[in-house]
Protein backbone atom coordinates (compact mmCIF):
# COMPACT_ATOMS: atom_id res chain seq x y z
CA UNK A 1 0.00 0.00 0.00
CA UNK A 2 1.23 3.24 -1.12
CA UNK A 3 1.77 6.04 2.16
CA UNK A 4 0.35 9.55 1.63
CA UNK A 5 -0.80 12.28 4.06
CA UNK A 6 -4.62 12.62 4.01
CA UNK A 7 -4.36 16.16 5.02
CA UNK A 8 -2.39 16.69 1.97
CA UNK A 9 -5.83 15.89 -0.29
CA UNK A 10 -7.64 18.52 -2.38
CA UNK A 11 -4.74 20.84 -1.76
CA UNK A 12 -2.08 22.53 -4.03
CA UNK A 13 0.48 19.64 -5.08
CA UNK A 14 3.51 22.66 -4.73
CA UNK A 15 5.78 21.41 -2.37
CA UNK A 16 7.23 24.35 0.47
CA UNK A 17 10.46 24.66 2.28
CA UNK A 18 12.07 27.12 4.79
CA UNK A 19 15.29 27.20 6.36
CA UNK A 20 15.88 28.81 10.00
CA UNK A 21 16.17 28.51 13.58
CA UNK A 22 13.72 26.99 15.54
CA UNK A 23 14.18 27.84 19.87
CA UNK A 24 12.53 26.64 22.95
CA UNK A 25 9.78 29.28 24.25
CA UNK A 26 9.39 29.87 28.13
CA UNK A 27 6.79 32.39 28.75
CA UNK A 28 5.68 33.26 32.50
CA UNK A 29 1.82 32.17 32.78
CA UNK A 30 -0.64 34.28 33.50
CA UNK A 31 0.81 38.00 31.75
CA UNK A 32 3.38 37.86 34.57
CA UNK A 33 6.38 39.19 34.10
CA UNK A 34 9.76 37.48 34.58
CA UNK A 35 10.70 38.62 37.50
CA UNK A 36 7.45 37.60 38.92
CA UNK A 37 7.47 33.86 37.98
CA UNK A 38 7.85 30.83 39.26
CA UNK A 39 7.44 28.45 36.44
CA UNK A 40 7.50 29.36 32.90
CA UNK A 41 5.19 27.74 29.99
CA UNK A 42 7.23 25.68 27.58
CA UNK A 43 6.88 25.63 23.61
CA UNK A 44 8.88 26.22 20.51
CA UNK A 45 8.98 28.64 17.86
CA UNK A 46 10.80 30.86 15.10
CA UNK A 47 9.68 32.69 12.33
CA UNK A 48 10.54 29.97 9.27
CA UNK A 49 8.69 27.25 11.88
CA UNK A 50 6.19 28.92 12.37
CA UNK A 51 5.11 29.21 8.88
CA UNK A 52 6.19 25.37 7.88
CA UNK A 53 3.45 24.71 10.59
CA UNK A 54 0.94 26.94 9.67
CA UNK A 55 1.18 25.86 5.46
CA UNK A 56 1.01 22.34 7.03
CA UNK A 57 -1.31 22.41 9.35
CA UNK A 58 -3.30 23.84 6.35
CA UNK A 59 -2.73 20.94 3.81
CA UNK A 60 0.36 22.61 2.41
CA UNK A 61 3.10 19.76 1.62
CA UNK A 62 5.74 21.69 4.12
CA UNK A 63 8.92 20.58 5.32
CA UNK A 64 11.41 22.42 7.90
CA UNK A 65 15.53 22.58 7.48
CA UNK A 66 17.44 23.29 10.61
CA UNK A 67 20.37 21.85 13.10
CA UNK A 68 19.29 21.35 16.38
CA UNK A 69 21.71 19.47 19.23
CA UNK A 70 21.33 15.93 19.47
CA UNK A 71 19.40 15.50 22.96
CA UNK A 72 16.54 15.57 24.81
CA UNK A 73 15.72 19.35 23.62
CA UNK A 74 16.67 19.28 20.15
CA UNK A 75 14.39 16.15 19.26
CA UNK A 76 11.15 17.81 21.36
CA UNK A 77 11.61 20.29 18.87
CA UNK A 78 11.83 17.72 16.09
CA UNK A 79 8.77 16.09 17.44
CA UNK A 80 6.78 19.01 17.84
CA UNK A 81 6.92 20.05 14.01
CA UNK A 82 6.18 16.55 13.11
CA UNK A 83 3.60 16.36 15.46
CA UNK A 84 1.94 19.57 13.35
CA UNK A 85 3.19 17.01 9.78
CA UNK A 86 5.98 19.29 9.09
CA UNK A 87 8.41 17.27 7.00
CA UNK A 88 11.66 16.98 8.91
CA UNK A 89 13.13 14.39 7.03
CA UNK A 90 16.63 16.90 6.11
CA UNK A 91 16.67 18.29 9.82
CA UNK A 92 20.49 17.72 11.60
CA UNK A 93 20.67 16.73 15.26
CA UNK A 94 24.32 17.54 15.42
CA UNK A 95 26.83 16.35 17.85
CA UNK A 96 29.24 18.22 20.73
CA UNK A 97 31.79 18.16 17.91
CA UNK A 98 29.96 19.68 15.32
CA UNK A 99 28.36 22.05 17.70
CA UNK A 100 30.53 22.22 20.68
CA UNK A 101 28.31 24.85 22.75
CA UNK A 102 25.43 21.85 21.82
CA UNK A 103 22.48 24.15 23.33
CA UNK A 104 19.34 24.54 21.51
CA UNK A 105 18.47 28.69 21.53
CA UNK A 106 16.24 29.98 23.37
CA UNK A 107 13.86 33.02 24.19
CA UNK A 108 11.50 34.21 26.98
CA UNK A 109 8.61 36.46 26.17
CA UNK A 110 6.47 38.84 28.69
CA UNK A 111 3.11 38.38 27.14
CA UNK A 112 1.73 42.27 27.55
CA UNK A 113 -1.52 43.24 28.63
CA UNK A 114 -3.67 46.17 28.25
CA UNK A 115 -1.05 49.03 28.22
CA UNK A 116 1.72 46.77 28.81
CA UNK A 117 3.78 45.81 25.82
CA UNK A 118 4.85 42.21 25.16
CA UNK A 119 8.28 41.97 25.57
CA UNK A 120 11.08 39.37 24.21
CA UNK A 121 14.65 38.38 25.50
CA UNK A 122 16.82 36.13 23.69
CA UNK A 123 19.11 33.24 24.72
CA UNK A 124 20.37 32.58 21.22
CA UNK A 125 23.98 32.74 21.29
CA UNK A 126 26.11 29.81 20.26
CA UNK A 127 23.53 27.85 19.53
CA UNK A 128 23.89 24.94 17.39
CA UNK A 129 22.29 26.30 14.91
CA UNK A 130 24.62 29.18 14.64
CA UNK A 131 27.53 26.94 15.27
CA UNK A 132 27.32 24.21 12.42
CA UNK A 133 29.23 24.42 9.56
CA UNK A 134 27.13 24.79 6.39
CA UNK A 135 29.69 24.50 3.68
CA UNK A 136 29.13 20.67 4.36
CA UNK A 137 25.23 20.62 3.75
CA UNK A 138 24.72 19.82 -0.03
CA UNK A 139 22.04 22.82 -0.92
CA UNK A 140 21.39 21.36 -4.07
CA UNK A 141 20.69 18.18 -2.86
CA UNK A 142 18.68 19.62 -0.16
CA UNK A 143 16.53 22.16 -2.37
CA UNK A 144 15.75 19.16 -5.02
CA UNK A 145 11.74 18.13 -5.68
CA UNK A 146 10.43 21.57 -3.88
CA UNK A 147 8.67 24.74 -5.64
CA UNK A 148 8.84 27.11 -3.06
CA UNK A 149 11.56 28.43 -0.84
CA UNK A 150 10.85 30.83 2.02
CA UNK A 151 13.79 32.82 4.12
CA UNK A 152 13.75 35.48 6.38
CA UNK A 153 16.33 38.17 7.35
CA UNK A 154 16.14 36.57 11.28
CA UNK A 155 18.80 33.89 9.67
CA UNK A 156 21.68 36.09 8.30
CA UNK A 157 21.62 38.30 11.53
CA UNK A 158 22.57 35.07 13.46
CA UNK A 159 26.48 34.83 12.07
CA UNK A 160 28.39 34.71 9.05
CA UNK A 161 27.80 30.92 8.62
CA UNK A 162 24.16 31.44 9.00
CA UNK A 163 24.94 34.94 6.13
CA UNK A 164 26.13 32.56 3.69
CA UNK A 165 23.61 30.38 4.39
CA UNK A 166 20.93 32.19 3.23
CA UNK A 167 23.10 33.56 0.41
CA UNK A 168 23.88 29.93 -1.26
CA UNK A 169 20.38 29.01 -0.95
CA UNK A 170 19.35 32.20 -2.86
CA UNK A 171 21.09 31.37 -5.41
CA UNK A 172 20.81 27.57 -5.82
CA UNK A 173 17.46 28.06 -5.61
CA UNK A 174 17.03 30.63 -8.22
CA UNK A 175 19.28 28.55 -10.51
CA UNK A 176 16.66 25.51 -9.59
CA UNK A 177 13.99 27.83 -10.24
CA UNK A 178 11.66 27.72 -7.03
CA UNK A 179 9.87 30.77 -6.18
CA UNK A 180 11.83 32.56 -3.61
CA UNK A 181 9.94 34.41 -0.82
CA UNK A 182 11.76 36.51 1.80
CA UNK A 183 10.44 39.10 5.01
CA UNK A 184 13.06 41.17 5.92
CA UNK A 185 12.03 40.39 9.76
CA UNK A 186 14.63 42.99 11.54
CA UNK A 187 15.26 42.09 14.93
CA UNK A 188 17.56 44.67 16.46
CA UNK A 189 18.71 42.62 19.43
CA UNK A 190 20.59 40.73 16.53
CA UNK A 191 21.89 43.44 14.30
CA UNK A 192 22.05 46.69 13.29
CA UNK A 193 20.08 48.80 11.03
CA UNK A 194 22.06 49.66 8.71
CA UNK A 195 23.67 45.84 8.74
CA UNK A 196 20.20 44.64 8.15
CA UNK A 197 19.53 46.85 5.29
CA UNK A 198 23.20 46.28 3.47
CA UNK A 199 22.67 42.82 3.63
CA UNK A 200 18.97 42.41 3.28
CA UNK A 201 19.12 44.50 -0.09
CA UNK A 202 21.66 41.79 -1.74
CA UNK A 203 18.89 39.60 -1.79
CA UNK A 204 16.48 41.28 -3.20
CA UNK A 205 17.82 40.48 -6.84
CA UNK A 206 17.06 36.86 -6.07
CA UNK A 207 13.66 37.35 -4.45
CA UNK A 208 10.08 36.98 -6.44
CA UNK A 209 7.18 37.46 -2.94
CA UNK A 210 8.41 40.19 -0.75
CA UNK A 211 7.28 40.49 2.48
CA UNK A 212 7.88 43.87 4.17
CA UNK A 213 9.45 47.15 2.62
CA UNK A 214 12.05 46.77 5.42
CA UNK A 215 14.78 46.75 5.72
CA UNK A 216 16.12 47.54 2.59
CA UNK A 217 18.02 50.47 0.41
CA UNK A 218 15.86 51.71 -2.27
CA UNK A 219 18.25 54.75 -3.36
CA UNK A 220 16.68 57.30 -5.07
CA UNK A 221 19.87 57.58 -6.86
CA UNK A 222 22.59 54.58 -6.51
CA UNK A 223 25.74 56.95 -7.29
CA UNK A 224 24.35 59.67 -5.21
CA UNK A 225 22.89 58.10 -1.54
CA UNK A 226 22.68 61.62 -0.25
CA UNK A 227 19.49 62.67 -2.21
CA UNK A 228 18.06 59.42 -0.07
CA UNK A 229 15.84 56.47 -0.20
CA UNK A 230 12.75 56.20 -1.85
CA UNK A 231 10.92 55.45 1.53
CA UNK A 232 12.34 58.31 3.66
CA UNK A 233 9.28 60.34 5.57
CA UNK A 234 6.49 56.90 4.58
CA UNK A 235 4.72 56.57 7.72
CA UNK A 236 4.24 53.44 9.51
CA UNK A 237 0.75 53.39 8.56
CA UNK A 238 0.85 54.84 5.08
CA UNK A 239 -1.98 55.61 2.85
CA UNK A 240 -2.95 54.04 -0.10
CA UNK A 241 -1.09 56.61 -2.24
CA UNK A 242 1.93 56.57 -0.12
CA UNK A 243 2.49 52.52 -0.23
CA UNK A 244 1.91 52.03 -4.06
CA UNK A 245 4.92 54.84 -4.64
CA UNK A 246 6.75 52.35 -2.65
CA UNK A 247 5.91 49.64 -4.26
CA UNK A 248 6.28 51.05 -7.55
CA UNK A 249 9.78 51.68 -7.06
CA UNK A 250 10.80 48.48 -5.81
CA UNK A 251 9.36 46.85 -9.13
CA UNK A 252 11.24 49.32 -11.24
CA UNK A 253 14.22 48.25 -9.53
CA UNK A 254 13.45 44.79 -9.01
CA UNK A 255 11.81 43.59 -12.06
CA UNK A 256 12.21 39.95 -10.73
CA UNK A 257 9.56 40.86 -7.65
CA UNK A 258 6.27 39.31 -8.78
CA UNK A 259 3.95 40.56 -5.73
CA UNK A 260 5.17 42.64 -2.47
CA UNK A 261 2.97 42.52 0.74
CA UNK A 262 3.04 44.36 4.31
CA UNK A 263 0.25 44.26 6.69
CA UNK A 264 0.16 47.42 8.81
CA UNK A 265 -0.54 47.54 12.40
CA UNK A 266 -2.74 50.38 14.99
CA UNK A 267 -2.13 49.27 18.23
CA UNK A 268 -4.75 51.00 20.12
CA UNK A 269 -3.54 48.85 23.13
CA UNK A 270 -1.18 45.88 24.41
CA UNK A 271 -4.55 44.04 24.17
CA UNK A 272 -6.14 45.15 21.12
CA UNK A 273 -4.70 45.49 17.55
CA UNK A 274 -6.38 46.66 14.29
CA UNK A 275 -4.70 45.26 11.14
CA UNK A 276 -4.67 45.40 7.18
CA UNK A 277 -2.31 44.92 4.77
CA UNK A 278 -1.49 46.04 1.17
CA UNK A 279 0.16 43.98 -1.53
CA UNK A 280 1.31 44.89 -5.28
CA UNK A 281 0.67 41.61 -7.92
CA UNK A 282 0.08 41.74 -11.15
CA UNK A 283 0.65 45.35 -12.09
CA UNK A 284 -1.75 46.37 -9.15
CA UNK A 285 -1.61 47.67 -5.70
CA UNK A 286 -4.44 46.23 -3.72
CA UNK A 287 -5.62 47.11 0.07
CA UNK A 288 -7.44 44.83 2.33
CA UNK A 289 -9.79 45.25 4.64
CA UNK A 290 -9.43 45.93 8.17
CA UNK A 291 -9.34 44.03 11.21
CA UNK A 292 -10.05 44.95 15.11
CA UNK A 293 -9.47 42.53 17.90
CA UNK A 294 -8.32 41.57 21.10
CA UNK A 295 -4.80 39.85 21.48
CA UNK A 296 -4.41 36.74 23.36
CA UNK A 297 -0.35 35.83 22.07
CA UNK A 298 0.66 38.34 19.29
CA UNK A 299 4.03 37.09 18.53
CA UNK A 300 4.01 35.07 15.16
CA UNK A 301 1.53 37.47 13.50
CA UNK A 302 3.78 38.60 10.91
CA UNK A 303 4.86 35.04 9.94
CA UNK A 304 0.76 34.08 9.99
CA UNK A 305 0.23 36.65 7.56
CA UNK A 306 3.06 35.18 5.72
CA UNK A 307 1.92 31.80 5.33
CA UNK A 308 -1.41 32.91 4.47
CA UNK A 309 -0.23 35.02 1.60
CA UNK A 310 1.66 31.94 0.46
CA UNK A 311 -1.07 29.53 1.15
CA UNK A 312 -3.56 31.31 -1.18
CA UNK A 313 -1.18 32.27 -3.68
CA UNK A 314 -0.59 28.18 -3.67
CA UNK A 315 -4.22 27.85 -4.22
CA UNK A 316 -4.52 30.42 -6.98
CA UNK A 317 -6.99 32.61 -5.13
CA UNK A 318 -7.72 36.20 -7.06
CA UNK A 319 -5.87 38.92 -5.61
CA UNK A 320 -8.48 40.78 -2.86
CA UNK A 321 -9.18 37.45 -1.60
CA UNK A 322 -4.81 36.48 -1.40
CA UNK A 323 -4.51 39.74 1.03
CA UNK A 324 -8.07 39.55 2.74
CA UNK A 325 -7.13 35.62 3.28
CA UNK A 326 -3.35 36.34 4.60
CA UNK A 327 -4.64 39.55 7.20
CA UNK A 328 -7.65 37.19 8.54
CA UNK A 329 -4.51 34.37 8.79
CA UNK A 330 -3.23 37.26 11.14
CA UNK A 331 -5.61 38.37 12.98
CA UNK A 332 -6.89 34.50 13.95
CA UNK A 333 -3.09 33.79 15.30
CA UNK A 334 -3.55 36.87 18.02
CA UNK A 335 -6.32 34.61 19.40
CA UNK A 336 -3.86 31.26 19.66
CA UNK A 337 -1.46 30.73 22.35
CA UNK A 338 1.90 30.01 20.69
CA UNK A 339 4.11 31.10 17.94
CA UNK A 340 2.49 29.34 15.33
CA UNK A 341 -1.05 29.71 14.07
CA UNK A 342 -1.98 26.47 14.39
CA UNK A 343 -5.37 26.73 12.12
CA UNK A 344 -6.40 23.39 9.97
CA UNK A 345 -9.39 24.71 8.29
CA UNK A 346 -9.02 27.32 5.68
CA UNK A 347 -12.79 27.97 5.96
CA UNK A 348 -12.48 29.18 9.40
CA UNK A 349 -10.07 31.73 8.10
CA UNK A 350 -11.93 32.16 4.95
CA UNK A 351 -15.45 33.33 7.13
CA UNK A 352 -12.76 35.80 9.33
CA UNK A 353 -11.83 37.14 5.86
CA UNK A 354 -15.56 37.96 4.84
CA UNK A 355 -15.85 38.98 8.52
CA UNK A 356 -18.73 36.21 9.27
CA UNK A 357 -17.87 35.62 13.22
CA UNK A 358 -21.02 33.17 14.05
CA UNK A 359 -20.75 30.29 15.57
CA UNK A 360 -20.13 27.18 13.04
CA UNK A 361 -22.36 24.17 14.10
Amino acid sequence: MEHYNPLLRGNSSKKFITIGEIMLRLTPPNYEKIRMASNFEASYGGSEANIALALANLGIDSTFFSVVPNNSLGKSAVRWLRSNDVHCTPMILSTPEETPTHRLGTYYLETGYGIRASKVTYDRQHSAFTEYDYSTVDLDALLDGYDWLHLSGITPALGPNCRQLITDCLKVAQAKGLTISFDGNFRSALWSWEEARDYCTQCLPYVNVLFGIEPYHLWKDENDHSKGDWKDGVPLQPSYEQEDEVFQHFIERYPNLTCIARHVRYAHSGSENSLKAFMWYEGHTFESKLFTFNILDRVGGGDAFASGLIYAMLNNYKPMDMINFAVASSAIKHTIHGDANITDDANSIRELMNMNYDIKR
